[in-house]
């Protein structure tokens, strides 16, 4: 049992496949109750191979239900990342009385001799995402030039009255404009002379945001994907822009003139958010790849490899410095999965110590609040000479996830490594700094100052490094501390 124990790294709370490689999640959407959620999946190998969709629901975001693999490759190629909506006005004519979902994915065909070829196609469900269509006239959007042409992100723009399509084209996305899904009219480029480009770009998205929950007050976002490159230690991430979008053509604001990082872990790639979310609910929620294209294919995992990040709602603040900067915080719907544990006000660190001393935990949130100048770090996932190692630095004025001494590390030179994040002020700044820490069999997700600092990387510690402590200044107090056990509502595992 201890050998089956010491593997066992699908995650209690994270969505992994039964059973084979996963990579970028695609063509989320929500219908009828249900979040889909599809991903990049080679149903028959366990590293990265002949791309399908895999295909889960949930009806929580918590625990997922997976479905049979809904896109398979055919004669136009491998199926690629893309995205999903609900035809609500029937304008592709694919429907009859009841609105149904359109899959808008890339096509990419080997070709012997020459470079491979990315088209953009279509799929159609009528019956909630179980079953699929590909459209007779694939692909809709074909390019003479780009070699790297792919990721659509498709949404409505209710102003202009038609679909929008961000797509990534090598060294920047473009972006078109649809009446029906088949046509597309191209709008506008947007990527030269700004951002990072150490990398191919990948897997964008485009949507608004208002400015700390004012809507009056509305920015857009780009999110913009980039692949590893030797060159750099991070390895593949995702960067973001703010900007003005008025259906056609993006302008980003002065303070996207320097590069900005969605998540500074090195595990949280390819994401995107969910098409579709009901107004009522209003949140922009996000999921993105637990994993590095340095090392996505070595990973210890046993049975299946890759797995989500958590869902995560996503919004903009504005910082001391004017900017409007992306801030994320775990769904609200996880809440439902804790089991308290330890709650503690006001607390020193010899109390905290005396708390956290006897917990033995594979899968908890742990939230703490100490004041701003404080420094303090938790020690989880530790044992056995085992440890990861989460804090706050105030002289650095960062959050830090060390995983140098996590567990197995060794399939990678570039895995072990300390990665921070800077904790920068808001402008209604409060006097005390907040720390959320998700931890699972395989990963750490940290949340520092309401979601502005965040990190994610994965973990392989063995079974029995499940202890939890505490380090601190002399004369810390923690204003706030709580552990909560997470099990997902059904009593059963996110992933199989």
């Amino acid at each position: 049992m201890s050998t089956m124990m010491q593997h066992d790294y699908r995650g209690v709370y994270h969505f992994s496949p039964r059973e084979k490689w996963m990579n970028d999640p695609n063509g989320m959407v929500y219908f009828r109750g249900e979040y889909h959620l599809f991903y990049q999946h080679h149903p028959s190998g366990m590293k990265w191979g002949p791309m399908h969709w895999g295909h889960a629901v949930s009806k929580d975001l918590i625990t997922w239900e997976e479905l049979p693999i809904a896109l398979a490759p055919d004669e136009l190629g491998m199926i690629f990342s893309g995205s999903a909506v609900v035809d609500g006005q029937n304008t592709t004519g694919f429907f009859d009385e009841e609105p149904g979902l359109v899959a808008i994915f890339t096509h990419h065909l080997e070709r012997e001799g020459q470079a491979a070829l990315q088209t953009q196609s279509l799929a159609y469900s009528k019956d909630a995402g179980r079953t699929w269509t590909k459209y007779a006239g694939n692909p809709v959007l074909t390019h003479a030039s780009f070699v790297d042409f792919r990721d659509p992100k498709v949404f409505w723009h209710a102003e202009k009255g038609r679909w929008v399509m961000i797509v990534a084209c090598g060294q920047s996305v473009c972006l078109y404009h649809s009446p029906d899904l088949k046509s597309w009219t191209l709008a506008s480029e947007f990527g030269e002379g700004i951002g990072f480009h150490g990398g191919v770009w990948e897997c964008p998205d485009l949507f608004p945001l208002p400015v700390d929950g004012d809507d009056s007050r509305r920015k857009w976002v780009m999110l913009v994907s980039i692949g590893d490159s030797p060159d750099y230690p991070e390895g593949s991430r995702t960067q973001y822009f703010t900007g003005d979008f008025d259906g056609e053509t993006f302008v980003p604001d002065p303070h996207s003139q320097t590069a900005r990082w969605l998540d500074y872990g090195r595990d949280n790639y390819a994401g995107v958010s969910w098409s579709d979310v009901p107004a009522e609910d209003g949140r922009r929620l996000f999921i993105g790849w637990m994993s590095n294209w340095k090392y996505a294919n070595l990973t210890p995992t046993e049975g299946f490899r890759g797995a989500m990040t958590v869902a995560r709602e996503l919004s903009l603040r504005t910082l001391a410095d004017g900017s409007a900067a992306l801030a994320q915080q775990p769904v609200r719907e996880l809440a439902a999965a804790r089991v308290p544990l330890v709650a503690l006000q006001d607390a020193t660190l010899a109390q905290a110590q005396a708390a956290l001393v006897g917990l033995r935990l594979d899968s908890y949130e742990l939230r703490a609040e100490a004041a701003q100048g404080s420094s303090f770090a938790f020690q989880v996932r530790a044992g056995g000479g085992e440890e990861t190692v989460v804090g706050v630095d105030a002289s650095l004025g960062e959050v830090y996830v060390d995983r140098s001494n996590s567990g197995l590390s060794g399939f990678h030179e570039q895995f072990g490594g300390r990665h921070a994040a800077k904790l920068t002020a808001g402008r209604a700044a409060g006097v005390s700094h907040d720390l959320t820490i998700l931890v699972d069999r395989s990963s750490v997700e940290a949340f520092a100052n309401g979601g502005q600092a965040v990190l994610t990387d994965l973990i392989y510690p063995n079974a029995a490094a499940a202890g939890l402590s505490v380090t601190g200044d002399d004369g810390l107090i923690f204003a706030s501390l709580s552990v909560y056990a997470l099990k997902p509502p059904t009593g059963g595992s996110a992933g199989a």
